[in-house]
């Protein structure tokens, strides 16, 4: 069966995925970038378990967005394609979800900590601490498990605008998950959110308490983010890694 996906969607996919391992997300294959088609009603994943200097286009697969069924493909998709979906249907705002398990990131889910906002270069991109979820129960765990990972995340968001202003969220004693508008957009906020985890360990070390003032934190949020933002230039783009 063939699915026609809207223009450069595979290529955006594969590209974020190639990009995870140059910024340094992940060891081996610990890590995977999705973008959605929501008007064909499908998203194009990492198939599970290939190298990233041996994926290629063709390797990419297309599963539907209603029930996870595989539509295009000859690979196996993603374990953590359940994980996806679940966020997609939760979120009408992500185009694209990266998950890795970076060192930093993974050790504040591994403490079952929230990374705090600790100054203005976490505040750049999230609107407050990117929070850890609950632990799964043993039933989540023992069925539907990759699904039951995206029902905490969604759990511990809420709604669409904290999705949208707090773009990434760690799951319990396992890792984090970012989202954004687009694909290469989720892997951006992936490799935010590795560095402020890494800035805020560092910053912990030398102090268990390290407040910044909220109206700084603000100022820098909001002039990245909502109708008064005035950063950068809107015709030219960076690329992660």
């Amino acid at each position: 069966m063939s699915i026609t996906v809207r223009d450069g969607l595979r290529q955006e996919v594969l590209a974020a995925n190639l990009a995870i391992p140059r910024a340094g997300l992940a060891t081996l294959t610990w890590g995977n970038v999705s973008g959605v088609d929501r008007e064909a009603g499908v998203f194009v994943i990492k198939p599970s378990g290939v190298p990233y200097e041996d994926l290629a286009l063709e390797h990419l697969v297309t599963v539907r967005l209603s029930d996870g069924a595989v539509v295009e493909g000859d690979l196996r998709p993603s374990t953590d394609t359940e994980t996806h979906r679940c966020l997609y249907l939760a979120f009408p705002s992500v185009g694209g979800v990266t998950h890795t398990h970076s060192t930093h990131a993974v050790a504040f889910a591994q403490a079952h900590r929230d990374i705090p906002v600790l100054g203005t270069t976490h505040a750049d991109t999230f609107n407050g601490p990117i929070p850890v979820t609950r632990d799964l129960t043993a039933e989540e765990c023992a069925k539907d498990y990759e699904y039951n990972t995206g029902r905490v995340i969604v759990d511990t968001l809420k709604n669409d605008r904290r999705a949208v202003e707090v773009p990434a969220a760690l799951v319990a004693g396992h890792g984090p998950f970012a989202w954004g508008a687009t694909a290469r957009k989720s892997l951006e906020h992936a490799v935010i959110c590795e560095a402020v985890a890494d800035i805020a360990l560092h910053t912990l070390s030398l102090t268990p308490a390290a407040p910044p003032p909220p109206h700084l934190l603000d100022r820098h949020y909001t002039r990245k983010h909502g109708p008064d933002a005035y950063y950068g230039n809107p015709d030219v783009t960076s690329t992660p890694g």
